[in-house]
C-alpha cells in the first residue's frame, strides 16, 4: 500500500473518522454507500450542531 494512503488512514483513525483500526489494512477496499453517508452525517453533526445557543 502507498505511504500516503497509510498516513491518511492513520490520521482518520486518530481523529475519530474511522473507529476500527482494522480499516488500516483495508484502505483499498470499497465502502458501502451507507458507511460513507454515516461518516458524512457524523461530520456534519460536529460542524453544525443541531441545537443553537442564543446569547439573548
Amino acid at each position: 500500500m502507498e505511504d500516503w494512503k497509510q498516513r491518511l488512514g492513520e490520521a482518520a483513525l486518530q481523529r475519530g473518522v474511522i473507529k476500527d483500526p482494522q480499516w488500516l489494512e483495508r484502505l483499498d477496499d470499497s465502502m458501502p454507500v451507507w458507511a460513507v453517508l454515516q461518516m458524512m452525517l457524523e461530520l456534519l453533526d460536529r460542524l453544525e450542531p443541531e441545537e443553537y445557543m442564543s446569547y439573548d
